[in-house]
């Protein structure tokens, strides 16, 4: 039996290396400056550029595998929208959350209509199952595009205005996005940024806890279980390299 490729054939660098900087990079507020720092000081002389082509490469499959092993996406979806602007130009980024706060979707588009609520609902339903529930704001293109969905018409759909603050599931959701957008100094193309954000919520979510929520002791049994995870998904050994 041919034995398969490994998934860094080609690269001169460990797996090991390329799997923490990719994860560092989605995981923590860095740019790929301070993760070139961050090898160098552990004797790993590499560019930043090389550091930004594994992230391309890498972090798209990673944060697949992230979504697939994580639990079934909850019956209520969150949506809401916020705005972005890239060398100027205004964008919506659409995002939707479960009740319990995973994040099951982003889609950045240029629009904020009945075509753009109507695609990102067949986005959504692409990726998780019919919705026993659906939360959005008062914006107007998410019941004229729901209507025209199938799967989607029977739904219950609940409105929350914008003030109170009901919503706060998606509102809540947008804060690592913004804190992100400030450290990178504002996003720019379109096709990057949704790329980025793609592979950013699922890997930050996977290692975010809700460390407010439990204690210490059980904090640090679910982050050991994460990491472990985390070396499934980037087919590394289960034994952790003591360089890093």
């Amino acid at each position: 039996m041919k034995k398969a490729k490994s998934l860094y054939h080609g690269h001169r660098f460990p797996a090991a290396v390329i799997s923490h900087a990719v994860r560092w990079y989605f995981r923590f507020q860095l740019s790929l400056r301070d993760i070139e720092e961050l090898l160098f000081e552990r004797g790993v002389t590499v560019t930043y550029e090389t550091i930004r082509c594994w992230c391309d490469k890498f972090g798209r499959g990673f944060a697949h595998r992230v979504k697939a092993a994580r639990r079934k996406p909850g019956s209520t979806w969150h949506l809401d929208e916020m705005f972005v602007t890239l060398r100027g130009e205004p964008y919506l980024l659409w995002r939707a959350v479960d009740e319990h706060g995973t994040e099951l979707d982003i889609l950045l588009q240029k629009r904020r209509d009945k075509a753009a609520a109507k695609r990102f609902f067949k986005r959504l339903l692409r990726s998780s199952p019919v919705p026993r529930k659906i939360v959005t704001d008062q914006l107007r293109s998410y019941p004229a595009a729901k209507a025209e969905i199938p799967e989607l018409v029977g739904v219950k759909h609940v409105f929350v205005k914008a003030a109170a603050r009901l919503n706060n599931r998606a509102e809540n959701s947008h804060q690592p996005t913004r804190e992100r957008e400030r450290r990178m100094r504002g996003f720019r193309d379109p096709k990057r940024t949704q790329k980025f954000l793609s592979c950013f919520g699922p890997i930050r979510q996977h290692f975010a806890l809700k460390r407010q929520v439990i204690s210490a002791s059980l904090h640090r049994k679910q982050l050991a279980a994460r990491f472990v995870a985390w070396r499934e998904f980037a087919e590394l050994a289960q034994t952790p390299s003591t360089a890093f």
